[in-house]
């Protein structure tokens, strides 16, 4: 669902790129502000950034329950003239066996109610999921700005 046009990196811009570790509980409050700070450097409107900031802090929240903790880069994107978010949440845990049925409504290797994954999927406009077991995964979203 993202733009036909080719999105580039902006390096210079402001905020153009960080990454944050999610060690502990506290990291995912680190990405929750930092994720939203960069949907307003990026003109996000108001309900963008909710949308941006509950996927992000799902996914950081699974890298930090389900993979033993990883990373979360926040790129700025511009694409024509539209700004976009891509997040890349990485882990190096126990990979996903099924991704098809974790991607699942309901589905829940845990105690939670296995909405989060499916959830944060429909909130960006570009989502890819990489895992495998064994090998960690890897979760690239995007979202661009609504006009």
């Amino acid at each position: 669902m993202g733009l036909a046009t080719a999105a580039r990196h902006v390096p210079g811009a402001e905020g153009g790129t960080s990454v944050h570790q999610v060690r502990t509980e506290e990291d995912l409050l680190t990405v929750r502000h930092a994720v939203r700070a960069a949907t307003v450097q990026a003109g996000f409107s108001i309900v963008d950034q909710t949308r941006v900031v509950t996927a992000a802090s799902e996914l950081a929240r699974n890298a930090y329950i389900h993979g033993g903790g990883g990373t979360v880069t926040i790129d700025c994107l511009m694409s024509a003239d539209t700004a976009g978010l891509r997040l890349t949440i990485t882990d190096d845990g126990p990979g996903i066996a099924d991704v098809g049925a974790a991607l699942t409504d309901g589905f829940t290797t845990g105690a939670g109610l296995g909405h989060g994954l499916g959830g944060a999927r429909r909130l960006m406009n570009d989502f890819e999921l990489r895992s495998a077991a064994g090998q960690g995964t890897t979760v690239i979203a995007t979202r661009w700005a609504s006009r």
